[in-house]
């Protein structure tokens, strides 16, 4: 038996380990993503903006052709199979149809045609599959169309039309070439525009949502890494999601409440992604860590002090803050009560910085956003009567600001963007426009952008990640039809490229294009729900949503089980149940003469001379009385024997105590007489 066991072994060891182990089905990645895809393709959902009404749209041009951005195998396998006539011989000799190519009298030296060229298929003859010598084919004049499946060598073919078509040695690959009788003019503006707007690459064929709040999403922020997304809404919450280790639900791994009762107005990483800050509608701005926990909160000002620059916090609620760039030490927060700060993450109880701006009008005026450049070498503040003001962190420098728009906007400023060559400067704000500004020359806007609403303090503008584009959200107006949109301009032509629908009934607020992921996130919502939609491409995405879309929800195991509460019948907790009968206790209390006796009622008001309630007067009118002499103690100067006496008849008549019990045993009372008057 030991040799069997040994001989079983050593076979069982010719096999690799997975032998005999059943594999797990995996759903294809295609299948997984088709599920994820839009309901209408990034063509058809942007609605491109021409001018010129005789060119085709994009979505006739997407049916018309497949799009570059898929899979190229798949449009391959399409196009094979659109074409009938594409078709394989086998074996060495190919059967031909129709009469010879070469006219009688020439001869065939193997398979490789030598000779003058080839008469013009006029007749029938289809073409072999093999490789031509010799000079080029006469163009075809019965319609027939090549078959080669294989590389020609040799000069190019020419067109139909007597021009040279192509200029490629090698196998054509591309859409398919117009028939023979087609004209090619009037296809090179469409081959223009589908290279225009195929150039923008945006990625826009799939989307999910991060779902979980109970209002509007108003704060976005991604950390650097693209692993890690922060949202904050109006319901007062902070939700943490990590697309490592999410899996298909799409849920939050951390919920955070910073401060009770005040709406998350701001989030943003620092620049090496370890902590992130979190502004609300309260005066105190808070700093995280990685994983959600609380390190610490900046000192709250007094509210007392006119001069805000002897304050040593913000006396308002907060409206935006963003952390410094490039060093992870400093960040920037505005204020309702009118004032910028620079705070030092390592000493939470005092700002580094206290920045006043320039106002039009006495009085405290709100600044409603700020941010920071790239390089972390100016800050712009967005104040709440509409001016943009700028100022340039150097040696010395105070509250005056470096450049100043004071008729910027007619209304709050939402959302400053510097760009990253530090020319550009985008505004966005309650008046429904978005207005680009050159940094050298600010006294007017480059181009203002109408006919964009916006509900809430928190809409921004975003770039593309290589800064050709910019991007804003709208908002849901009463009587609108369009619903929450995402609109991308282009930076150079000063157009709108495409719009681009988000959610039907929510308005977008915030919006990010994070430059690793090539993913661009929106958030949503109204007073009842939100979220945060991430739209990608399969193609040109990496990471981030690719990544929790394909993994799979885990399995429940033996440690997820989770026993069932059993629930009672209510009327048989303590709490509900009918207290007993209480008939027999009371009947027994009323034989009791010591339990049924009636007590006697209490003597309320004033007393005089150690009893309650004797007097009618009050206890100051007894003092009073006293003092005056009305009222007399006369027990001092009684004697106590005629005291007690004098009621000595009264107790023989109508005794009530004692008395009675010995009425019959008792002996009659005797008192002496006073021998005063025989003594006299």
């Amino acid at each position: 038996m030991e040799d069997e066991a040994d001989i079983y072994d050593g076979i069982r060891s010719q096999f690799p380990l997975s032998f005999g182990k059943q594999s797990k089905s995996q759903t294809p990645l295609e299948l997984i993503h088709n599920a994820t895809r839009r309901n209408t393709s990034a063509a058809a959902t942007s609605t491109a903006v021409n001018s010129a009404s005789d060119k085709p749209s994009a979505s006739n041009k997407t049916n018309a052709l497949p799009s570059l951005s898929g899979s190229s195998k798949d449009w391959l396998d399409s196009f094979n199979n659109s074409n009938p006539k594409s078709s394989k011989k086998n074996g060495d000799e190919d059967r031909k149809i129709g009469p010879p190519r070469l006219p009688a009298g020439l001869e065939e030296d193997g398979q490789m045609m030598v000779g003058p060229p080839r008469p013009p298929p006029g007749s029938g003859v289809e073409d072999e599959d093999e490789p031509v010598i010799g000079p080029p084919r006469p163009p075809p004049r019965s319609g027939i169309e090549d078959d080669d499946d294989e590389p020609v060598i040799g000069p190019p073919r020419p067109p139909p039309g007597g021009d040279v078509e192509d200029d490629d040695d090698g196998p054509t690959i591309g859409p398919p070439r117009p028939p023979p009788g087609q004209i090619e003019s009037d296809s090179d503006e469409d081959v223009d525009e589908e290279d225009e707007d195929s150039g923008y690459r945006i990625p826009l064929s799939n989307e999910i949502v991060l779902k979980g709040h109970a209002k509007v999403v108003s704060a976005l922020a991604v950390d650097p890494t693209g692993s890690r997304v922060l949202s904050g809404s109006y319901d007062y919450s902070v939700r943490m999601y990590d697309f490592q280790g999410m899996n298909a639900r799409l849920q939050s791994f951390r919920q955070l409440e910073p401060s009770e009762g005040h709406q998350i107005r701001g989030l943003s990483w620092s620049p090496t992604a370890d902590r992130f800050l979190c502004v609300t509608g309260s005066a105190q701005a808070k700093i995280y860590d990685r994983d959600g926990l609380t390190l610490g909160e900046f000192v709250k000002g007094d509210m007392y002090i006119r001069d805000l620059k002897n304050t040593k916090g913000h006396i308002s609620g907060l409206t935006c803050g963003e952390w410094h760039p490039k060093a992870k030490e400093t960040i920037l927060t505005s204020s309702e009560d009118g004032s910028l700060r620079i705070w030092d993450v390592n000493d939470f109880k005092s700002q580094k910085q206290v920045i006043k701006p320039k106002l039009s009008r006495p009085g405290r005026i709100p600044v409603t956003t700020c941010a920071w450049d790239r390089e972390g070498k100016r800050i712009a503040g967005g104040i709440g009567d509409g001016s943009i003001q700028i100022w340039n962190i150097k040696a010395g420098w105070g509250s005056r600001p470096d450049i100043h728009v004071g008729n910027g906007h007619t209304d709050d400023i939402t959302g400053l963007n510097f760009s990253s060559d530090g020319l550009i400067l985008l505004s966005r704000s309650f008046d429904g426009t978005l207005k680009v500004w050159d940094l050298r020359k600010m006294k007017d806007a480059l181009h203002a952008f109408d006919d964009l609403p916006n509900n809430y303090a928190q809409t921004n503008v975003a770039f593309s990640p290589d800064e050709q584009l910019f991007l804003t959200g709208t908002s849901v107006e009463r009587d609108s039809t369009t619903g929450g949109l995402l609109c991308f301009y282009d930076r150079v032509k000063m157009e709108l490229i495409s719009r681009v629908g988000i959610s039907p009934t929510y308005s977008v607020v915030q919006c990010a294009w994070h430059p690793r992921l090539n993913q661009i996130f929106a958030t949503v919502g109204d007073r009842h729900e939100g979220g945060t939609h991430i739209l990608y491409d399969p193609t040109i995405s990496e990471r981030g949503a690719l990544v929790c879309v394909a993994r799979a929800p885990r399995k429940q195991s033996v440690d997820d089980f989770q026993a069932q509460p059993v629930i009672h019948n209510p009327h048989a907790l303590p709490m509900f149940r009918d207290q007993p009968s209480r008939k027999r206790q009371r009947e027994k209390i009323l034989k009791d003469p010591l339990k049924s006796h009636k007590p006697e009622l209490p003597i309320n008001g004033p007393g005089f001379g150690g009893r309650v309630g004797t007097t009618k007067g009050s206890l100051l009118t007894q003092y009073l009385l006293k003092q005056g002499g009305l009222i007399k103690e006369t027990w001092m100067e009684e004697d106590p024997r005629e005291a007690i006496l004098k009621y000595a008849d009264v107790a023989a008549k109508d005794p009530k105590f004692i008395a009675p019990a010995y009425a019959q045993t008792q002996p009659e009372t005797v008192f002496a007489k006073s021998d005063s008057d025989e003594e006299k």
